[in-house]
Formats: structure tokens, sequence, C-alpha cells
């Protein structure tokens, strides 16, 4: 059977199984019901992450990603191994199944103490992140995430769970990673696959999150509806305060995208309101979200003025805000900065932005982002409308350089 009528009658009965709906299905996995139906239908090619995407969704353990590209096939992201299997059989199995990890390593791990060797490596890679280029920690992310997984298999139920939920956090950050790099899809393919183990783990606190990452993904592409309903699922009533602050803060980024700006400023005062009631993080967990911004919520505040088209209220705002990024923060500083010199640009004070600007695009390449390759772009868009000032043409070579190495 062709590959495409296999998988769809395979996600049909799947899904039937589970008692969804196709309109709940599409909604859950926010596709359009017409396209899935197609898909379903035979008439349109599944991509692998797509799949991958489904198999989280039902809990199928990748029979759907397996109709695809059958286990061990070549391209794509290295998966390591099926997480549902690692969660049902031995470590020794797991890595003759194709992890990779020797054996040896993993039992020795396990005679330490794995959870706290595994948050203390979290917390450096987040910290590498910062000024590292997304291709050098992808590979590191996979192969801890996978690991911990191995891992799991082997431990008490105790150990497994905090064990599952660390390594949703290895793939969560992994999915934040892989949209630095560009890959939109892997992204999303990652943040399912940390939603599908921090269920195991027993922590569903993460799918909510999970949904403010993936807003992140429409915001960047510019689907400002996207980004609120992905938002405003993630503000649930049940869900921890940080989570739902960190989430009314991207909802405000939606509405900012729609120029509305009053439902923007009430989104900014809910995600202040929540953020600064939030429990502490616990000094043994990674923190949701960044750890670099003393004020979040005053941070995206600028951000979203300068979506707002208020750019020297953007302008003022970020002016106070970006020195207060840690230096060692090299990614937060860079995105953050260049969002300051583009509303410098925006408000006319071109001499500012071009010495914003000029300290920040050398350390563009450094660390490798899409997303400041996007900012990057809007700034060379917004000084050309002064190439005849000096400082903008002395700029111009540091625009084109960091323009190009942030693809890489």
């Amino acid at each position: 059977m062709d590959i495409s009528a296999d998988f769809g009658s395979e996600l049909r009965r799947l899904r039937q199984e589970a008692g969804i709906s196709l309109p709940e299905f599409a909604q859950d996995m926010n596709y359009s019901k017409g396209y899935l139906s197609k898909l379903e239908r035979g008439l349109a090619r599944p991509s692998r992450a797509l799949a991958r995407r489904c198999d989280a969704e039902l809990r199928t353990g990748g029979r759907l990603e397996e109709l695809v590209e059958p286990q061990g096939g070549a391209g794509g992201r290295a998966r390591g191994v099926d997480r549902r299997t690692a969660l049902l059989t031995g470590a020794g199995s797991l890595v003759a199944a194709g992890l990779g990890a020797p054996t040896r390593a993993i039992h020795l791990v396990s005679a330490t103490d794995p959870v706290e060797l595994f948050r203390e490596q979290l917390r450096q890679m987040r910290q590498l992140g910062q000024c590292a280029t997304s291709a050098v920690l992808l590979p590191l992310l996979t192969a801890q995430t996978n690991t911990l997984t191995a891992l799991a298999s082997g431990s008490d139920a105790a150990t497994r769970g905090q064990l599952l939920v660390l390594a949703a956090r290895f793939a969560e950050y992994a999915g934040w990673m892989a949209q630095e790099a560009g890959d939109t899809s892997a992204a999303l393919s990652w943040t399912a696959d940390a939603v599908e183990l921090a269920r195991a783990g027993g922590d569903r606190d993460l799918s909510s999150y999970a949904l403010v990452r993936r807003a992140l993904v429409t915001m960047y592409d510019g689907d400002a509806a996207g980004t609120v309903a992905l938002a405003r699922q993630a503000q649930r009533a049940g869900v921890p305060q940080r989570i739902r602050g960190l989430a009314a803060q991207r909802e405000a980024q939606g509405h900012a995208l729609a120029g509305d700006e009053r439902a923007c400023l009430r989104g900014i005062d809910r995600a202040r309101e929540l953020l600064t009631s939030a429990e502490p993080p616990n000094g043994n967990e990674p923190v949701i979200g960044s750890a670099n911004l003393c004020d979040s919520a005053a941070m995206v505040t600028g951000w979203c003025l300068y979506d707002l088209g208020r750019c020297r209220n953007a302008a003022e705002v970020l002016d106070e805000q970006c020195p207060n990024i840690p230096t060692s923060a090299v990614r937060a500083r860079t995105r953050y900065g260049l969002r300051r010199a583009l509303a410098h640009a925006a408000g006319g004070n071109v001499e500012e932005s071009c010495a914003i600007a000029t300290d920040l695009l050398p350390l563009a390449g450094t660390v490798s982002s899409a997303t400041v390759r996007t900012d990057v772009v809007r700034l060379t868009r917004e000084l050309s409308r002064f190439r005849s000032h000096r400082v903008v043409r002395d700029l111009q070579p540091a625009l084109i350089r960091a323009s190009t190495s942030a693809q890489h």
C-alpha cells in the first residue's frame, strides 16, 4: 500500500480508538481539520515530524512514524530509540536497539545520583546555549535525552519519574535550540517529545508550557491569532502561576502583532501580576523560561511597544532594561539589544541605533540564531531609509556579515 494511504488509515484507526473526534484532534494538533482529513484519506503525504507529533498526541509508541520512515532509516534528527520502548524495556535492550551509549556507562551513572548529575548538566548546557551555536548544543541535548530515557527504564518508580521529567526538560531546550537553528519542524517535534516524556514522568504542567513554546513559533511566523490562541490555552485553571504568567506575556505579544494595544497591555499587566505572585522556583529544578531577565514583563513591554508602533516608548523601556541582562547571556543580550536598536532606528534616533548595533552585530555570528537574524534583516530594512547617513553606511558591512553568519 502507498505510504500515504497506509499512514492515513492507521492514523484514523488510532484516533478513533482513542475516542478523539477529527475536530478535537485538529485543535490539539494545531492543524486544520481539512488537512488532517486529507492525511487520513491518503491524499496528503505526512512528514516525519508530523507523524511524531501524532504519535505523541495519541500515545502510540512511535507506530505512525514507523510508517513514514522505518526504524533506523536515514534522514532527520537522530531519534535514538522510541520513548515508549524506553519506559517498558531495560537499559541493556535499549543499547542493543541502537541508543549507542555503552551499557557500562549507564550503570556507572546509575550508581551515583543521576538526577542531580543531569540537572547540573542541563544548567550548564543552558548557560552554554547563551554563547554557543545550536549546532554545538543539539547533538549533546539529543544524547542526554536518550541517556536519561535509558536510565529511567532500569530505575525504580520514584527515580524513573524524576529522570523522565528531566529528559523532558532536555527535549524542551532542544526544541528551543532547533528553533534558533531555523528548523521549525524539528522545534515542534522536540516539544512534542518533551510533552510525552513529561507525562510519562507524571508532570502534566510541561504540556502547558509547550503551548507557550509553540506560540513562540507562531509569533515569529507573524501569526497573531495563532499566538493568542495557543497562549490562552496555556492559562487554564490549575496551571502553575509562572507558566500562566509566561503564557500571558506571549498572548500580549500576539495582541501586539495584531495591533490591539488595549488587549496587549492588559496581557502584560496580567503577566506581571502572575509572575510576581508565583512561588519562587525550586533551587534544585531548572527554571522554566528565561532565567536571564530581571523583569521579563518590562522587557516584553518594550518588545510589544515596538510592534504596536510606539517605537520611542519602546526604546525608552529597552534602554532601561537591556543593561540588566548579564554579560554572560550573549544570546539574550543580542536578541533584546537588536530589538532596542530597531526601536531607536524606527523612532528616528539613527546614531544611537547604529551605536547599539555596532556592539551587538559581531555577537550574532557567535550565537547563530534564526530569531536574531529576523531582527538583523528588519534593522537593515529600517536603516535603509537613512542610507545617506555616514553611520549607516559604516554599519552596512557588519549588517551583511551578521545576516549571513546567523544562517549557519
